[in-house]
């Protein structure tokens, strides 16, 4: 059996407590009892793109990127949150969606500009931490707080938080904090045709079915997921040159502004009664739960 390629190998080796039970010894299979090294350990720890064409591979939440391209942490009207984690990065597509989407919102609010959140690691993949998708260059975390019309230094990128836009009983959005220019914000990346689906806490999708004005088709593209208390999810579409990109299915008809909205606000997600037993936890994506093209990503220089 062949060992891994040589990038992949060298990536292997410096996961020391790990290799061997992914590769076994001198890249033989490794003993049925080791268990495979988890691919966000792989991809989690590169800190530069494939030099590929550019590709989003496989599924949303199981797949990687080639040829990602960065987000410069500051434009005109945008700012990159948390530089650490380095998760700037995306498919070519998801980068024109957002210098252009970050140029809209001044037109359409009083916002000077966005904050932007994660985004994808340089090569996709499962994170180290957080997010179950953002893994093929086609997702990012809007935040629903506006940019302050300054530059902010690193250290405040690291530290400010994201204004919680849902008030504490989960049943509405906090009026403190939610403005009528979010709605407009929102439309504004919903009306982009690249744009597959936002996912907003239920709170926020109330809020937009009871503000928005005009033409309210946009509204379809919003859906209420868990989390997303303080942010908006921007999913893209598959680019046409991807075609090992999976699509996500279409929404549902409609608004979805009734009772499977009011599903959202029931006792039974609200105040869910606890297991009698505790879930195990789901084993890691390992690269070979990816698709196989993710070994070449992981592999180029």
């Amino acid at each position: 059996m062949a060992g891994p390629a040589p990038r992949l190998r060298q990536l292997l080796l410096a996961l020391p407590l790990l290799a061997l039970a992914a590769t076994g010894a001198a890249g033989q299979s490794a003993p049925r009892s080791a268990a495979p090294v988890p691919a966000k350990e792989l991809f989690g720890r590169v800190a530069t793109p494939a030099a590929l064409a550019p590709r989003a591979i496989g599924f949303y939440s199981k797949g990687c990127l080639a040829g990602g391209t960065a987000l410069a942490v500051n434009g005109p009207s945008w700012q990159v949150m948390r530089l650490s984690r380095n998760r700037n990065w995306g498919h070519p597509d998801l980068i024109d969606f957002m210098e252009r989407f970050a140029a809209e919102v001044p037109k359409v609010s009083s916002w000077p500009g966005i904050l932007v959140g994660d985004m994808a690691q340089p090569r996709g993949g499962p994170m180290l931490t957080g997010h179950a998708s953002h893994q093929i260059g086609l997702d990012a975390d809007i935040w629903l707080t506006p940019s302050p019309g300054r530059e902010l230094t690193r250290e405040e990128r690291e530290k400010i938080s994201a204004t919680v836009m849902v008030r504490a009983d989960r049943r509405d959005i906090d009026p403190a904090n939610w403005q009528p220019d979010h709605w407009k914000v929102v439309r504004a990346a919903a009306v982009d045709p690249r744009v597959e689906r936002i996912f907003v806490n239920a709170a926020i999708k109330k809020a937009l079915c009871r503000d928005a004005r005009g033409d309210r088709g946009f509204l379809a593209k919003v859906r209420p997921y868990w989390g997303h208390d303080y942010h908006m999810h921007v999913r893209l579409t598959c680019p046409a040159a991807s075609p090992d990109c999976r699509p996500q299915e279409a929404p549902p008809s409609g608004e979805g502004c009734g009772s499977e909205l009011d599903w959202w606000f029931t006792d039974e997600v609200l105040h869910p009664k606890p297991e009698k037993e505790p879930a195990k936890p789901k084993p890691p994506l390992t690269l070979a739960d990816l698709p196989g093209a993710c070994v070449q990503v992981l592999d180029a220089r």
